[in-house]
Order: C-alpha cells, then sequence, then structure tokens
C-alpha cells in the first residue's frame, strides 16, 4: 500500500513535464472520463460564423488499432494494457491565452495536471483520433478553443471536453496542433516541406492559429513550387480569405497584377519579332520550339491564353518577306558574280536567306494551327517581287523561296488549309513552275521536308482545281518530267486521276445527258 501512495504522490509531477498525448479511438472510461456525454463539440459550441475548413489532402490509411502514437507527452492507451511513453519536451515560452481562463479544476485526487482537455477528432470519412493536451497551450495559440474553453469551464467542472466533426485529414490536424508547442515553427516546415505546409495552412485558418498561419505564409512565399503545389495553392487562396499582409505577396507570384505588364497579344508580338530578328541561329531554333510550344492548340497553357492576334502575326510575316527580298535584291546585283564566287561573302547571305525563309516556315506553321493561314496563301500568291528575283537568282538561292510553297503545297493536299478556289488557283499558277524546276535541289537538301509527301500532296492541290485550268498544268508537269525524270516530282498517280474525270468519266457524263 506504501509503494501504491507515492506512485500516486508522484503522479502528478509526470504530468507537468507532460504536454500533450494522442490516440486513434475512442477513449476508455474510467472515474476521470464518466463518458462523453458532457462533451463540448467543437461545432455547436462556436458560434455559426465560426467554420473550421480542414485540409483537402487525401485521407491517409487509418492507424492499425493497436498501434501506439508517440508524442512529446504520454500516449493515450487504445488496447485494454495501455502502454505509458514518458518524453521531457524542449522548453520554450508559451504565449498567454487571448481570453482569460479560470483554473483548471481538480480531479477526485485533487490534481487534473497539464492535460487538462481532450480533443475529440471525427474523421470525415470515418476514424477518430483523440488528443489530450493542456488547455493553457490551446487557449494562447487558438482564439477559437480559448473561447471554447472558456465558455466550457463556466457550466461543467472536470476535464474539459471537445469534440470535432467532419475532419477532412487527421493526420494534417495532428500535426498543426504539435506545432502548438514548437518554440520555431518555420524550422519544423521546412522539414514537413511545400505541400504538407498548404495543408497545416488550411487548418491553421480554420482554428485561428495566428503563429502558424503567419509562419507558414513566410515559409511559402520564400520557397520555389512545383506546378502542382502551385495549382494547390491557387485553390486554397481563391476558397479562403486569409488576414495577412504576406497573403499579398504569395497572390503576386500566381496572379498577372494590373499595369505594368504587357498584355499578351502585344507580349506574343515581341517574342516573335525577337525571334525572327535573333542572329545565333542555335538560340533561334530554342526560342521557337519554346513559343510555338506555349501558342499551340494543344498546350497546357491553351485555356488560360487567347487565340494569337491575327494582325500581329501577319504584321511580322510582312516583315520577314520583306527582309526576305531586300536579301535577295543583294544576289542580283551586279556584282554578284564576285560574291557568290568568294565563299567568306557568299556563306553569310545564304544563311541569311535560308534562316528567313526558317522563320516565314515557323511563322506558317503557328497559323496553320490556329487555322489563320488562309490570308497567308494569298499573301505568297502575290509577291511578284520575289517571282522576278527568283528567275534570275542562282539555284540555291531559288530554292529557299519554294521551301515556302513548299509548306503551303503540302498543308492545302493533306487538307491541313482550307482557302478558296480563287486563292489556290492564284497560288498554284505562280508558284508550280518554279517548284518543278527547284525540286531537284529540294531533293539534295531537303532540311526537314518530307520529299514523298510533297509530292503527293502538290498532286492533291492540283486536282482540287476546276479540269480546265488542272490541263494546263499537268500538261506542263508532263513535258518537265520527260525531259528531267527524278530532277522533276512524280505526279503520276494524280496525272491518272486527272485523266479519269477529264475523258473516260466526262465521256459518260456527256452519254447521260444525251439519252
Amino acid at each position: 500500500m506504501h509503494d501504491v501512495k507515492s506512485e500516486r504522490r508522484r503522479e502528478p509531477q509526470l504530468h507537468r513535464r507532460r504536454y500533450w498525448c494522442c490516440s486513434f479511438a475512442t477513449p476508455p472510461l474510467s472515474p476521470e472520463n464518466p463518458g462523453l456525454s458532457r462533451s463540448r463539440s467543437l461545432s455547436s459550441s462556436c458560434s455559426k460564423k465560426t467554420q473550421l475548413p480542414f485540409s483537402n489532402s487525401p485521407q491517409t490509411q487509418k492507424t492499425p488499432f493497436a498501434r501506439r502514437i508517440l508524442s512529446p507527452g504520454r500516449v493515450s492507451p487504445i488496447s485494454e494494457h495501455p502502454v505509458v511513453a514518458h518524453t521531457t519536451p524542449k522548453s520554450h515560452p508559451i504565449p498567454k491565452s487571448p481570453v482569460p481562463l479560470p483554473p483548471p479544476p481538480a480531479d477526485s485526487e485533487g490534481n487534473l495536471g497539464v492535460y487538462d482537455t481532450r480533443l475529440n477528432l471525427k474523421g470525415k470519412n470515418g476514424g477518430s483520433l483523440v488528443l489530450e493536451l493542456s488547455s493553457e497551450v490551446l487557449a494562447a495559440n487558438s482564439a477559437v478553443f480559448a473561447e471554447l474553453i472558456a465558455d466550457y469551464r463556466k457550466n461543467v467542472s472536470g476535464l474539459c471536453r471537445v469534440e470535432v466533426p467532419d475532419v477532412e485529414n487527421l493526420i494534417v490536424f495532428r500535426e498543426t496542433m504539435e506545432l502548438m508547442f514548437e518554440e520555431d515553427i518555420q524550422k519544423k516546415l521546412v522539414k514537413i516541406g511545400v505541400f504538407r505546409a498548404i495543408d497545416i495552412l488550411e487548418a491553421s485558418v480554420g482554428i485561428k492559429f495566428s503563429r502558424c498561419i503567419s509562419a507558414c505564409l513566410q515559409y511559402l512565399e520564400a520557397v520555389p513550387w512545383t506546378e502542382e503545389e502551385e495549382e494547390k495553392m491557387r485553390e486554397l487562396f481563391n476558397g479562403l480569405k486569409i488576414d495577412d499582409p504576406k497573403t499579398k505577396d504569395i497572390r503576386d507570384r500566381f496572379c498577372s497584377p494590373s499595369g505594368p505588364v504587357d498584355s499578351q497579344p502585344a507580349l506574343t508580338k515581341q517574342l516573335l519579332l525577337s525571334i525572327t530578328t535573333c542572329r545565333d541561329a542555335t538560340a533561334g531554333n530554342e526560342l521557337k520550339s519554346l513559343v510555338k510550344g506555349l501558342l499551340c492548340k494543344s498546350s497546357v497553357y491553351e485555356k488560360e491564353s487567347p487565340d494569337v492576334n491575327k494582325e500581329d502575326m501577319y504584321a511580322v510575316c510582312e516583315s520577314c518577306l520583306k527582309s526576305l527580298s531586300s536579301m535577295l535584291e543583294e544576289t542580283s546585283d551586279s556584282n554578284v558574280g564576285q560574291k557568290l564566287d568568294k565563299k567568306e561573302k557568299e556563306k553569310p547571305l545564304l544563311e541569311r536567306i535560308s534562316k528567313q525563309v526558317d522563320n516565314i516556315n515557323w511563322l506558317v506553321d503557328i497559323l496553320l494551327d490556329h487555322q489563320l493561314a488562309e490570308e497567308f496563301v494569298h499573301l505568297w500568291a502575290n509577291q511578284e517581287g520575289l517571282l522576278k528575283l527568283h528567275k534570275n537568282a542562282s539555284p540555291m538561292v531559288k530554292y529557299e523561296l519554294s521551301r515556302v510553297s513548299a509548306v503551303l503545297f503540302i498543308a492545302i493536299g493533306t487538307r491541313r488549309l482550307h482557302c478558296p478556289t480563287e486563292t489556290r488557283l492564284r497560288l498554284l499558277q505562280a508558284w508550280f513552275r518554279p517548284m518543278l524546276s527547284d525540286f531537284g535541289w529540294l531533293q539534295r537538301r531537303k532540311k526537314g521536308l518530307d520529299m514523298k509527301a510533297l509530292e503527293e500532296a502538290m498532286g492533291q492541290a492540283l486536282l482540287t482545281l476546276p479540269l480546265k485550268e488542272q490541263y494546263s498544268l499537268f500538261m506542263e508537269w508532263f513535258h518537265c518530267f520527260s525531259k528531267h525524270g527524278n530532277e522533276c516530282p512524280n505526279l503520276s498517280k494524280s496525272f491518272q486521276i486527272w485523266w479519269r474525270r477529264s475523258f473516260l468519266r466526262g465521256s459518260e457524263t456527256m452519254a447521260v445527258e444525251s439519252r
């Protein structure tokens, strides 16, 4: 008996060193805990305007029934045989409660210890978690709990019981409560990471844990985010109103401010002009891939970005065509023979012409993706100046122009580009003959062109014209192919279709009409 009494005398001292404890079950009945009939429910105790939106993270696996949760204080038993773990918490100053609290009532033995408040957390998807904590620490850190505890002790003596229903994530709530016993919360958040810190911020806002809210905002603003973390942050800030100056700095990272930043169309035009005037070929190709990926219809940013501005796109196209014309005029200079004989002068000019053609084809590809290339067909078909320069230019320069025509022929022949009959006819009348003469050079220097696809598309494009117009162009191809063979595109399949439509089926139609 003497040993039992001495153990009881030492027990309150142990309680004074403990700060909190928890268990995944409804607390067992005891003289201290006659039942939860007098428990204070958080949802019913709070005023109607007080809501507790807890973390929206997926519920983790339930803890097995026999598992003990080690914590900075003793562990509440889950099985019939309680296991007590003693730890010495770090010493740190505990802030004073915003609501004056009466002294905790004593139990039947005259001392309740530090653990004078029991939180019974009910998971939204099932499960429960019981935390036993100090009312002084709770009230000092959470304005919601301070009010509930003070109100409870006005009417009920003994252990203060608070029930928290519909908790989205029990583990996050427990981790949030643990941070009440941390002197430097931000150091703990560094170990936890951004994704979980967002969950803790949400739970802290629900219980008005201001010290943790401030630490979370300071930490989240100072670190980079992944796209997944940014999306989660955006959802949180759209759903909650957090009264803290630091929220502006965070919002400014994913919300476009008004004023100093240019609008998307104006910025797009600047980017296009910068790329088409870029001198470094490697950097230019990298930037083309980047911008095209941002502007293409399949981009992940499409839902947030409007379509490209048609006028701006064509302004850049005309700038490139004007620059190309001036370069071709250099080749038609009276000293062109001397220039082309000197490699150190020839190479830069040819490179500049090739680069400008690459720019034009890149812009056309963007226009095709947005179904805005119809006007470019009309623009290219009416380049009288370029057609005249093409006649007098060297074969190495000529075929660069036909690379642009090749892209348009392939787009029409593969049904990617739709334009009126007049526009298609004008394009083929202007650039079909130059294509026949440049086809051999295109085969030798493809630069990404699929020659089989080009041959097929040229024939299909011709077949979209009226039969009368097809006749003159197919006959011109026939004579060219008979003289130059493989140096000319092979349009035999399309020629057969034209022949069948013009004579065999045509005669059948005339016979039917005569009847």
